[in-house]
C-alpha cells in the first residue's frame, strides 16, 4: 500500500475522476464534420465554457454560438459568446440566457449544424418559464423542490414541463439544422433527457408525470401551473417529433467514466478496489449509514470485500433542508458518516471522502469533505456538536472546524458527486 496518508490517496482519487471528464480531452474525438453553411456551439451547464472551448481550439473553420455558465464558470472563448447565470435558482439572468440561446439558432437552414455541449447545471441557468408562467412562480417551485429532498431526475422531469427551452424546444427552435448533441451526464443513470432537462432531446415524460411530482411533495402551485398540467397544455417535444429526426446525442464523460478511473488510480497506489454503484441516490444522512456499515464490516470481518481495500460510488445523494446551516449533500454525508463510524471498532481503519466533481456543494462553500478517526473529536475541541449541527443542516460549519472541508474552485466539468471509503 502507497505512504501516502490516507487523505492524500482519497484526493488523488477524486483528481482521476476529474481528469476522465475533462472536456478538453473528451470533446475533440467526438466533433462532426463540417457542414456546408454555418456552424453554431450552443452551450450550457457547469461545464459547457470548457467544451466550448475545446470546439474552439480544435474546429477549422468559423463558428459562432452562445453558451451559458455560472459565475465562476467562464473561459476565454473567442468566436463563441458567453453568458452567466444563476444556480441553482434561475432568476433573470437565465431567462436573458435561454432568450439568447433560442436567438442564436434562429433562422437555420438544412446546411447548417448545430454543436450543443451540454452539462449538469443548465436547468436553472438557462430558464425561459413556459407561456403564461410567471418567473417567480418557477423560482418557488424549484426552491420547494430542492428543500423537500426531491431527486435531480424528480426535478427535471417538472422543469421541463414548465420551460419554453428545455424538453427538446430549443432542438425544434434550431429546425432544420443538423444538431448533434454532446453531453457531460451529471444524472445517476445517465438518461440524456434529464441532463440539464434536455433542452435539444425529445422527452417521454408527460404533464401528467410533472405533476404528479408536485403533488407527491406537496408543492404549492397557482391554477395557471395546475390547469397547464392537468390539460397537457406544456407538453415537452416528444420521440416522434419529425423535426428531431437525424438528431444525434453522445454522452462523452459519466460518473461511470470518473469512478473506472479513481479504480486505476487505486490500482497504482498498490489498492484493491471496488465499484459500489454510479447511481446511489437518497437522504445523505441515509446513504452515509449504509456505507459506513459497508466499511465497518470490511474492518472488522474482511466482508464483503479484504482491507485494505478501496469502495467507490456516484449518484446524487438529497438534503431534506429543516435547519438554517451551511453545508450541503456532502458534507452532509461526511459528517454523517464521522458520526456513524465514531468510536465504533476498528473505525481507525476507515477513511472516507465526499466530493462534488463540480467543486461545489450547497450553501458550503467547498467542493465537499473528507473525514477520519479523529474529526468528531477535533470539531468537539472547538467547542462544536457534530449531532446538533446535523439537526440544523450545518454540517460545513463542524467540518470547517475540524479542517475537513475540501475546496478545489470551479472544475469546469461535472459528473455528479464521488465518494471513496479508504479501509486500512
Amino acid at each position: 500500500m502507497s505512504n501516502l496518508t490516507p487523505n492524500e490517496i482519497l484526493m488523488q482519487l477524486y483528481r482521476a475522476a476529474l481528469a476522465a471528464a475533462d472536456p478538453s480531452k473528451i470533446i475533440p474525438p467526438h466533433l462532426p464534420p463540417k457542414p456546408k453553411g454555418r456552424t453554431v456551439v450552443v452551450g450550457v451547464g457547469k461545464a459547457a465554457a470548457e467544451m466550448a472551448l475545446a470546439i474552439e481550439n480544435h474546429w477549422d473553420g468559423p463558428l459562432s454560438g452562445v453558451v451559458v455558465v455560472p459565475e465562476g464558470a467562464t473561459r476565454p472563448l473567442k468566436k463563441i459568446n458567453i453568458l452567466t447565470g444563476n444556480h441553482p435558482i434561475p432568476d433573470e439572468t437565465s431567462v436573458r440566457g435561454a432568450d439568447a440561446l433560442l436567438e442564436s439558432v434562429s433562422g437555420l437552414t438544412s446546411d447548417d449544424l448545430v454543436i450543443a455541449v451540454i452539462s449538469g447545471g443548465g436547468s436553472a441557468l438557462c430558464a425561459k418559464p413556459a407561456y403564461g408562467l410567471s418567473l417567480e412562480e418557477k423560482q418557488s417551485i424549484t426552491r420547494e423542490l430542492l428543500m423537500f429532498g426531491a431527486s435531480i431526475s424528480e426535478i427535471n422531469t417538472v422543469r421541463r414541463h414548465l420551460s419554453a427551452i428545455k424538453g427538446g424546444r430549443l432542438a425544434v427552435q434550431a429546425y432544420p439544422a443538423k444538431l448533434i448533441t454532446l453531453l457531460i451526464s451529471d444524472i445517476p443513470g445517465d438518461d440524456p433527457t434529464l441532463i440539464a432537462s434536455g433542452p435539444t432531446l425529445p422527452d417521454k415524460s408527460t404533464c401528467a408525470d410533472a405533476l404528479s411530482i408536485l403533488k407527491r411533495y406537496k408543492v404549492r402551485v397557482s391554477s395557471v401551473v395546475q390547469n397547464a398540467l392537468s390539460e397537457g397544455r406544456w407538453a415537452s417535444v416528444k420521440p416522434n417529433d419529425k423535426r428531431l429526426v437525424g438528431h444525434k446525442h453522445i454522452i462523452v464523460a459519466s460518473a461511470w467514466d470518473g469512478m473506472q478511473a479513481a479504480k486505476a488510480c487505486a490500482s497504482s497506489l498498490g489498492l484493491t478496489s471496488y465499484i459500489l454503484s454510479d447511481a446511489m441516490e437518497g437522504e445523505a444522512r441515509e446513504l452515509a449509514k449504509a456505507h459506513s456499515a459497508i466499511a465497518l464490516s470490511v474492518a472488522q470481518k474482511n466482508a464483503p470485500f479484504k482491507a485494505p481495500c478501496v469502495l467507490i460510488s456516484g449518484g446524487e445523494a438529497t438534503v431534506t433542508v429543516r435547519g438554517k446551516g451551511r453545508g450541503g449533500r456532502n458534507t452532509e454525508f461526511i459528517l454523517a458518516t464521522a458520526l456513524a463510524l465514531h468510536e465504533k471498532s476498528n473505525s481507525e481503519r476507515i477513511s472516507a471522502i465526499s466530493v462534488g466533481t463540480d467543486g461545489l456543494d450547497g450553501s458550503a462553500r467547498a467542493a465537499g469533505a473528507w473525514m477520519d478517526f479523529h474529526t468528531i473529536r477535533n470539531g468537539s475541541l472547538q467547542g462544536l456538536s457534530g449531532t446538533q449541527l446535523l439537526d440544523n443542516n450545518d454540517s460545513a460549519t463542524f467540518l470547517d472546524a475540524a479542517s475537513c472541508l475540501v475546496h478545489t474552485g470551479a472544475t469546469f466539468t461535472n459528473i455528479n458527486d464521488f465518494r471513496a471509503f479508504l479501509i486500512k
